[in-house]
């Protein structure tokens, strides 16, 4: 893998476009790294990111045109698994603050406070691979939801006593909510409280109502299902956000824990049998 090749794609995205300084955009860590690149059919550089030698990730970027098609995605699922056949437990990154959803996607949760980094502004990041991540914060669990929606493939389930206001209302999991659904993608939700969040006109309901038939609510009325004092959402491809006080947002998350994210599909599937169907959140004419 030549310089020119990393050339042809840092130098177009972050000085060009971006605007960061010449100087600040090649370093001493540079020849240490490993770099992983994408190129097109005809084998020209598109996309690129590196692996340092402290287990952070960087310089991920990717020519405009090639942009929302899946590149960036391929570039960090690689650094990843270099990290993993590295034998490194845990990998870090400086996302830029609006590739945070991206980064959040595969794993990766918000820490400390946000700063300035060659005049852009940033946000620390960090991912223990293939190990129960700590949520201890709203961001935090605003990443872990994006995770577990994100890498969902058709199912998506979610166990909340009222919806969760703080989390299941923040405009990126409202957005993450309706681009899986766009995508064929199969919500299911038990509620222990569905008049609470009808009666403050939670977002999620109105976003269900658009999309009647990728989201489907049952209300939780067994006194021993009741009694659960749990919160979590589980998808199809191993992946899970778990709190074990619904009313906190602290937890722990992991997108590769087939095993857990099976055992808490089955306890949803057995509670979702004896539930009721929410008929109140239905739009008028549905």
């Amino acid at each position: 893998m030549g310089l020119p090749d990393l050339r042809a794609v840092r130098e177009t995205v972050f000085v060009r476009e971006q605007g960061v300084p010449l100087a600040l955009e090649w370093d001493e860590l540079d020849p240490h790294c490993h770099h992983v690149i994408a190129r097109d059919g005809n084998g020209n550089p598109i996309g690129t990111g590196r692996l340092t030698p402290d287990r952070s990730i960087g310089r991920m970027a990717v020519l405009a045109e090639w942009r929302g098609r899946g590149v960036g995605d391929a570039l960090l699922r690689a650094l990843i698994d270099r990290g993993r056949d590295l034998g490194w437990p845990e990998l870090s990154l400086h996302a830029q603050v609006q590739a945070i959803g991206f980064y959040a996607r595969h794993g990766f949760l918000p820490h400390g406070e946000r700063f300035q980094e060659a005049g852009i502004e940033h946000q620390a990041m960090r991912a223990l691979l293939d190990a129960d991540n700590p949520v201890g914060s709203r961001a935090a669990a605003i990443a872990a939801a994006l995770g577990v929606i994100g890498s969902a493939r058709r199912q998506l389930t979610i166990y909340s006593r009222e919806l969760d206001p703080g989390l299941l209302d923040a405009p990126e999991v409202l957005e993450a909510l309706r681009r899986f659904a766009v995508g064929q993608g199969e919500t299911r939700i038990l509620l222990h409280d569905p008049a609470t969040p009808q009666r403050t006109l939670s977002p999620l309901i109105t976003l269900s109502q658009r999309l009647p038939s990728m989201f489907a609510f049952r209300a939780i009325e067994e006194p021993g299902d009741q009694s659960y004092p749990s919160a979590y959402l589980a998808n199809d491809r191993g992946g899970y956000y778990f709190r074990p006080l619904a009313g906190r947002l602290e937890g722990e998350t992991c997108l590769h824990a087939p095993a857990r994210a099976r055992q808490l599909k089955t306890t949803f599937d057995a509670v979702w049998e004896r539930s009721r169907p929410c008929t109140e959140y239905r739009a008028l004419g549905i």
